[in-house]
């Protein structure tokens, strides 16, 4: 495992859109409706501070996009580039997240897991999130 002082978590920017984009492509299981330059950029312009990217020696390693409504705190898109995988990145992109969502007042945490991507579902667990069958969402109470 490579020492986490490294690694750089920082919110995206619109100069990231077209970056965030392929690195999901190669990292994130998955697509979504939403995964394209505008609907990115929605998100950027609606929540700045949502979509958190790590980086290590410059290259893009991680993202995770944590959404605060006033309501709930939500979290989607958590992918690791394959290489990078099983080095903390994870950790400290839900950490960073976490720590987001305590400054805002966020009191639990939602994540929308593919059912099917069990390598995902060890991770959830290892950050202390649990799956709520009658939701098909895993969730984390948050300390206020």
């Amino acid at each position: 495992m490579r020492p986490m002082d490294d690694l750089r978590i920082r919110a995206a920017e619109e100069r990231d859109i077209d970056r965030v984009l392929a690195f999901w492509r190669e990292a994130a299981e998955g697509t979504s409706v939403s995964d394209d330059r505008d609907g990115v950029a929605r998100l950027l312009a609606r929540d700045p501070e949502a979509l958190l990217l790590a980086e290590r020696d410059g290259e893009l390693v991680g993202s995770v996009i944590a959404g605060w409504d006033g309501w709930r705190c939500s979290l989607y898109r958590l992918a690791v580039l394959p290489a990078q995988r099983r080095r903390g990145v994870s950790r400290a992109l839900l950490a960073a997240a976490e720590e987001r969502f305590a400054a805002l007042g966020g009191r639990r945490g939602d994540a929308m897991v593919l059912d099917a991507n069990e390598r995902a579902h060890r991770a959830w667990e290892a950050a202390g999130y649990a799956p709520q069958p009658q939701w098909s969402r895993w969730v984390k109470t948050l300390s206020p």
